[in-house]
């Protein structure tokens, strides 16, 4: 790239929005990364940008009718602004591609999904020829796995380890939008771990559409559950987490590995999406309701400690009132900590849009206030089970309350908030949990000699 845009001698404002999944959070990372040479600087401020970018998602259509709000609400900005630039990626922008060109005449550059490390240089041309234009392309441009994140001042962060899914669950669109399997090499997210820890991070989440698969298709002969060993051994993070976990691909060793490595967090998100074995078989997910409280089972004798969460559909298509009734029953047997639960929408392309035994929209709306009413109760009571407890807590920051306290993580992924008379940020602290609200806990640290800095 020969020269970046806007040579004014000053930073230009970068306005990044992401809908959606943790995926998409990282790539709002990278792009920020990307154009960072170009000379732009990330600004919370809309009003302040030169360049808008969203990070589309349209796993689900309430997602998707955000981002199509969100985009026409920017007509009267880019009015105001004539220079601004507005990017769109992600998955909406993959799912429709031109088509949101002629939707929004206000929209400068749509980017597919493995269009992003281009960025930069499609920016480029969009400035310097007054156009408009899309970049879809096949295969991830820019250099896939290329470690571009090393933020200062993070102390948790997310490292993608693989993108793409073969499953095709009838419901998802993930397969259509962001395409087939594909790892990075171990070599790669090593090194960009052991970047991480220099800068700072304590803690990396490692993401996937279906990280159990993580390998498939690599030179290299190496599992997920060897790349859990190996960035263990290899790099001196403090702790571990992943998502997402497909339960047809949970092995024994994985299951072992919440006992065997000490760094691997005490919590795993593994979507059940039904309790009825039919509705299963039409979801395409390739495990019974039996077969996957036998996995949570082995789970608990393994780590009994271990937090579980996992995601709900109400209302798939067919779903009968006894499907919904095995639905609560598995809850009812595996008391999560907490729950994702959505109310079932069709996604263009996939089977189950084409299915036409549709849930009535006002009955899987009451079914879903009926399972979100029991999970609330239940995650309060867990939250209370804590109350007494000491639990080290990863500190990431001041509290979202402003009150002037501190906020972190346990291993449990349970958010803690509490006082603390010194900078602690990154340090790993013995708290004991005095109070239990429905999403959060208080505490108090425990003052001792040791606390550790990693």
């Amino acid at each position: 790239m020969s020269k970046p845009p806007f040579q004014s001698g000053r930073p230009r404002g970068l306005y990044v929005r992401t809908f959606g999944c943790q995926m998409n959070e990282y790539d709002s990372l990278r792009v920020q990364r990307l154009l960072a040479p170009l000379g732009y600087v990330p600004v919370n401020d809309i009003g302040e940008a030169d360049v808008i970018f969203l990070n589309t998602c349209s796993v689900r259509e309430k997602a998707e009718q955000k981002v199509h709000s969100f985009l026409g609400s920017l007509r009267r900005l880019k009015k105001a602004k004539p220079h601004l630039k507005i990017i769109a990626g992600g998955c909406v922008a993959q799912q429709l591609g031109e088509k949101l060109l002629g939707r929004f005449d206000h929209l400068d550059l749509v980017i597919g999904t493995k269009g992003v490390g281009s960025i930069g240089q499609m920016l480029q041309q969009v400035q310097d020829s007054g156009g408009r234009l899309t970049c879809m392309p096949g295969e991830e441009s820019g250099g896939p796995g290329v470690p571009e994140i090393f933020p200062g001042g993070s102390v948790t962060a997310p490292v993608t380890i693989m993108q793409g899914c073969n499953n095709y669950c009838t419901y998802c669109i993930v397969p259509y939008v962001r395409g087939s399997e594909r790892s990075r090499t171990a070599s790669e997210i090593l090194d960009e771990i052991r970047r991480l820890e220099d800068s700072g991070v304590k803690e990396v989440l490692l993401l996937g559409q279906n990280v159990n698969s993580y390998g498939r298709g690599l030179d290299e002969k190496c599992t997920f559950v060897d790349l859990l060993r190996r960035i263990r051994v290899e790099t001196g993070i403090a702790r571990i987490r992943f998502t997402t976990s497909h339960p047809k691909d949970l092995t024994n060793e994985l299951i072992q590995c919440f006992a065997e490595i000490d760094t691997l967090c005490k919590h795993l998100h593994l979507p059940v999406q039904a309790g009825s074995d039919r509705v299963l078989e039409r979801m395409n997910r390739g495990y019974t309701a039996a077969g996957y409280i036998e996995k949570i089972n082995r789970l608990r004798l393994i780590c009994p400690e271990i937090a579980l969460t996992s995601d709900i559909i109400v209302g798939f298509p067919g779903e009968t009132e006894k499907d919904f009734a095995k639905t609560m029953e598995l809850l009812e047997q595996v008391q999560f900590d907490n729950l994702f639960s959505f109310r079932y929408s069709d996604r263009p392309g996939t089977a189950a849009a084409s299915y036409t035994d549709k849930v009535d929209p006002d009955e899987a709306a009451l079914r879903l206030v009926q399972l979100q009413s029991y999970q609330a109760d239940v995650t309060l009571r867990k939250n209370l089970a804590e109350v007494g407890s000491d639990r080290d807590v990863l500190v990431e920051g001041p509290s979202r309350a402003s009150n002037g306290q501190m906020s972190g993580r346990t291993t449990h992924n349970r958010i803690v908030n509490f006082d603390a008379p010194l900078p602690s940020s990154g340090q790993i602290l013995r708290v004991k949990i005095t109070f239990a609200y429905s999403h959060s806990l208080k505490g108090d640290v425990i003052v001792c000699p040791n606390a550790q800095s990693g």
